[in-house]
């Protein structure tokens, strides 16, 4: 792959977007704009050669994931997708986004025989590039694809992939609703409303001034993914809230962000290409869209709670402490803990899914 200089790499992608945004009439629709600056080939955030996966900011990366924290992670989600493939009767796993592969490698150790096809769905050459290293012990099991399948059996996989989806930003004036995009204007990237038809689901209560994202990519990923499922179990692990917390009045801000350097910042304009944006994901609504295109939610909990009904608790005291240590901060409320929740689909299947026997949520959403 072409190396790109992180000045050349973030210049050349304003300039696509700038160019976007002319063929747009001027105007272009924020989720347009996530879109270009994260998957745009071989400029986006996604799509470039930078290192982002990593547990501190020596490394060069810019956020770390539950996969990099500890090896318990993958441990104790095997233990789930276990049963779901045995449920499932299929030996075929999913993942999409893998990101750095590091949650793959701890599942095809711990799940062993008991996954001989492991599907990647992944858009980044660059990612397929480092995955493909990383995963070199599996290569007769690890197949990469570019896109969903049009069947889907066995278990599906997704680790932090929802939250990385565009979203579209809704802005409430005080008297109506608007939808937030992105205009050139003296040089730079700003922000500007235009009317529109959307509306978030939650419309009572708002200040003015308060700003939301609405998820219809996500909410159609799911929808497409109902559509390709058949005897299937899906496994989605996100930081969000139900519609209740997520819309709440207070939330004046919404829960856009950005992290570069292991440093969060909510200012998605600046430095385009080098640092990730991301949402919250609204588990209500993905809930209700997988419903409404025959799903069934097997379950719906916090992180903490999920991974304790997996064995975490046992394994944190049989293993050492540099590798416990760490482990307690998938569980800890004041770190991902709470902030992450789990959520389970299926199709074709029923089973009572192992990390939601105690402490499931489903009643909230």
């Amino acid at each position: 792959m072409e190396d790109i200089e992180p000045a050349s790499l973030s210049a050349r992608l304003r300039q696509k977007i700038r160019e976007a945004i002319v063929g747009e009439g001027g105007w272009l629709g924020f989720d347009r704009f996530m879109a270009m600056a994260l998957y745009k080939p071989g400029l986006g955030y996604y799509a470039n050669p930078s290192l982002k996966f990593g547990t501190m900011p020596a490394s060069g990366s810019d956020f770390v994931t539950a996969p990099e924290m500890s090896p318990l992670f993958g441990r104790a989600l095997a233990v789930q997708l276990r049963q779901a493939l045995q449920a499932c009767g299929s030996t075929t796993l999913w993942e999409f986004g893998a990101g750095s592969g590091a949650l793959a490698s701890q599942l095809l150790a711990e799940l062993g025989d008991a996954v001989t096809h492991y599907h990647m769905v992944e858009l980044s050459a660059a990612l397929r590039q480092r995955q493909a290293e990383r995963l070199q012990p599996w290569a007769g099991r690890v197949l990469w694809h570019d896109r969903l399948p049009e069947r889907l059996d066995g278990v599906v996989l997704g680790n932090e992939v929802l939250d990385a989806m565009p979203v579209q930003l809704l802005h409430w004036d005080g008297s109506v609703w608007r939808e937030r995009g992105i205009v050139w204007e003296g040089g730079r990237f700003a922000w500007q409303d235009r009317p529109t038809e959307l509306r978030p689901p939650v419309q009572e209560g708002f200040e003015s001034g308060t700003v939301v994202e609405i998820h219809r990519q996500a909410e159609a990923f799911v929808r497409t993914l109902a559509e390709r499922m058949h005897r299937a179990a899906a496994f989605f692990i996100d930081y969000g809230f139900p519609e209740a917390e997520y819309y709440h009045p207070q939330r004046t801000g919404g829960t856009l962000m950005c992290h570069r350097g292991h440093r969060a910042d909510g200012d998605p304009l600046a430095d385009v290409g080098l640092k990730d944006i991301t949402a919250h994901v609204n588990f209500s609504g993905l809930a209700l869209c997988a419903q409404a295109a025959g799903l069934e939610v097997l379950g719906y909990t916090s992180q903490a709670r999920f991974l304790l009904n997996c064995g975490l608790g046992d394994m944190l005291l049989d293993a050492e402490w540099r590798v416990s240590v760490p482990a307690r901060r998938l569980i800890h409320e004041h770190e991902m803990g709470e902030l992450f929740k789990v959520i389970a689909l299926a199709r074709g299947v029923r089973f009572d899914a192992i990390g939601f026997a105690s402490g499931d949520r489903s009643h909230r959403l």
